[in-house]
């Protein structure tokens, strides 16, 4: 009795502090979840309606999220198309909504859900929350070996935040529209809800402009999107319950425009888009009424075009090296009594937020664009950290977070997801913590194309939309990472392609031969993080292939982390991990000959061979610690020299991709030290 009380009081406190039950795959974790006991088992008779004020919009979404269960069920449930003729008196799910919601900031996303065992009942405000709670429905399908069901449990939901965002940079290499519409669906599917689109940039300029034709003419290489392809996108968004934000970076980052138009420039032409990366000088002169007449027609078309209430302006990194050697800038910023090129940049964030004000538009823009004399319904998106945000939120401007969530940084998972728009020690009083509206994950282009843009988004996105969404207290890691493979797989389904296509880029590295060798190495490297891949040898543009071993890894190695966590748990005390252990390493020892093989047959993987070696090698001294310790035998002075200047190589990159398993071997020698 005693222990059975215990177990009462157990579960009493987990659903007290909003902990998912370890059985389910919910990401984002909902505020509030509790499970009852049976289930309700899906048959081929089960059905849809949706009743209450609802817009056209949300019957497509439920077909598809109808289709999607048949899909992984093979299932031929009888309704073709989910419509308003679809009946509540008998249905087996029933989505109540009480009107439609408008696709803007600070829509109400909140939904209830009740499962028991024969009835499906998911109530929401509005139609958005409707699909954030039909996302839930699909995560809790589970089977058995007889049946597909779902588990019996009451939720209630809604997001810590209002703004949870994906950038993609289209800029520095083109993203075409089957991109863009497959991470739109992946976004609804984790409950994200703003798609920022990075649409000007040094390396092209890529929206179809009727006033100013040579911008997308000249200026695109011919890879833009057309205003039907825009309207489409917008649409397709629209349907998902997803807001778009056009960003169009000024004044520097702006190369492009000057392509067609360089005598809106601080220097004169021509000019040519910039194949390198980097910030480089060309900028939009801001002391000629030229400029603004130019912004005024510009900022005309596109405010009709998307229909979002922000417009994204950038105003990042002017290195303002055009405006010192302008001698016509520098005699009106002294007539003018402009001290410096950031006041200068000022009086040019004004005038631009003069013409979006004109056309009904609000600005967002890096921190770079706040001032204590701009209107306080701008956004700010720091890319400069928490304490920078909060500062903005303290002078009461609203803002977002994006530093901590650069996802082409290619930094691990718990790195972004234990980084928080507001973090638990934040000084922020609750008045002000409400100015933060919430983050977004930011998708540089310099390193991918349509090919891998995918494996660099996701999965990790996915734990970053649960930061925007769940409760601050959601920061179980090994729960974390449980849920992410789940869902990462489950992406598929949806077209995302971060999985398949490794393999395909595999094929093509070892001319279509075996690739089960490079697979097992690239199961344990990863790409070289934050800048570093910048400062080694190779010297990336436009142009650049984009098809290497480094392309192909992925950013936060499962084998590796689990390999890394099976040994600190081991030299904890678990010692009935060692066989596990012991059979990795044998792997990892056996692959080099293996993949030489391969090497030799692809000269475009010599790059990596060091890299394979030192697996062998660091594999072989993890097997001969391991023996050390079974005799509790102290290594010789020769050997631990010789270890650790294995080791030491074993750090060192090749290909630009790293070992990511080197800290588990060094904590094992470490231990057999001791």
């Amino acid at each position: 009795m005693k222990r059975l009380l215990y177990f009462a009081i157990f579960i009493i406190i987990l659903a007290s502090a909003n902990m998912t039950p370890q059985t389910l795959n919910l990401m984002p974790v909902p505020e509030k979840i509790s499970s009852g006991n049976g289930k309700f088992i899906l048959t081929h008779s089960f059905d849809i309606a949706i009743t209450g004020n609802v817009d056209k919009r949300i019957y497509p979404y439920a077909t598809r999220v109808l289709r999607r269960l048949s899909g992984r069920t093979g299932l031929f449930f009888p309704q073709d198309n989910i419509t308003e003729k679809s009946t509540a008196d008998t249905a087996d799910c029933i989505i109540s909504i009480e009107h439609p919601g408008k696709v803007l900031l600070n829509e109400d996303e909140s939904y209830s859900l009740q499962i028991s065992i024969n009835k499906i009942l998911l109530k929401a405000k509005t139609d958005l929350g409707a699909m954030r709670g039909m996302e839930t429905i699909l995560q809790l399908l589970q089977n058995d070996e007889s049946n597909y069901f779902f588990p019996v449990v009451t939720i209630g939901d809604k997001p810590r935040f209002p703004w949870r965002g994906l950038m993609m940079d289209a800029c520095r290499h083109f993203m075409p529209v089957e991109v863009i519409k497959r991470n739109l669906d992946a976004m609804a599917s984790v409950k994200l809800n703003v798609f920022h689109w990075h649409l000007s940039e040094d390396q092209g300029f890529r929206v179809e402009c009727k006033a100013f034709p040579k911008l997308h003419q000249l200026g695109s290489d011919g890879m833009y999107y057309t205003q039907a392809q825009i309207k489409e996108i917008l649409a397709y968004a629209e349907d998902r319950g997803i807001r778009v934000i056009p960003e169009f970076d000024i004044p520097g980052h702006s190369t492009s425009w000057f392509v067609g138009y360089p005598e809106l420039a601080s220097a004169p032409g021509p000019y040519t888009i910039e194949r390198r990366w980097g910030v480089f000088d060309p900028t939009f002169n801001p002391t000629i009424e030229e400029t603004y007449k130019f912004f005024d027609a510009f900022f005309k078309e596109m405010c009709e075009l998307f229909t979002d209430e922000y417009m994204h302006i950038g105003g990042d990194e002017n290195n303002g090296n055009q405006w010192n050697k302008n001698e016509q800038i520098q005699k009106f910023m002294k007539e003018n009594e402009i001290k410096s090129n950031h006041d200068l940049q000022t009086l040019f964030n004004k005038r631009i937020l003069a013409i979006l004000t004109k056309y009904e538009k609000k600005m967002i823009g890096w921190d770079e664009i706040l001032q204590p004399e701009l209107p306080k319904n701008i956004v700010i998106q720091s890319w400069r950290g928490t304490e920078a945000l909060a500062k903005a939120a303290q002078q009461g401007y609203m803002g977002i977070l994006s530093s901590g969530y650069y996802i082409d940084l290619i930094q691990p998972t718990d790195y972004h997801y234990l980084n928080d728009p507001v973090p638990a020690n934040s000084k922020l009083s609750d008045a002000e913590k409400k100015f933060v509206l919430g983050g977004e994950a930011t998708m540089w282009a310099e390193f991918v194309v349509p090919e891998n843009v995918d494996s660099r988004i996701w999965p990790r996105t996915a734990a970053i939309a649960e930061r925007f969404w769940s409760p601050q207290n959601v920061r179980d890691l090994g729960d974390m990472y449980r849920r992410l493979e789940n869902v990462s797989f489950r992406l598929e389904e949806l077209g995302i392609t971060h999985i398949k296509n490794q393999e395909l880029m595999l094929r093509r590295l070892t001319n279509n031969g075996d690739c089960t060798a490079l697979k097992t190495l690239l199961d344990v490297i990863e790409p070289l993080k934050i800048y570093t891949r910048h400062n080694h040898g190779v010297h990336y543009d436009s142009f650049s292939p984009y098809t290497r071993v480094v392309d192909a890894a992925f950013p936060d190695a499962n084998t590796a982390r689990k390999f890394r966590k099976l040994m600190t748990e081991f030299l904890a005390g678990k010692k009935e991990l060692k066989k596990e252990i012991i059979v990795q390493l044998n792997l990892w020892k056996n692959n080099h000959e293996k993949l030489v093989k391969t090497i030799n047959l692809s000269p475009i993987l010599k790059e990596i061979e060091p890299l394979s070696l030192n697996l062998k090698l660091i594999s072989e001294a993890g097997l001969e610690t391991l023996s050390l310790l079974d005799k509790k035998q102290k290594p010789k002075e020769d050997w631990i020299k010789a270890t650790d200047n294995l080791l030491l190589e074993a750090k060192k990159p090749y290909g630009q991709t790293e070992l990511m398993i080197v800290s588990a071997i060094e904590k094992l020698v470490n231990a057999v030290k001791k």
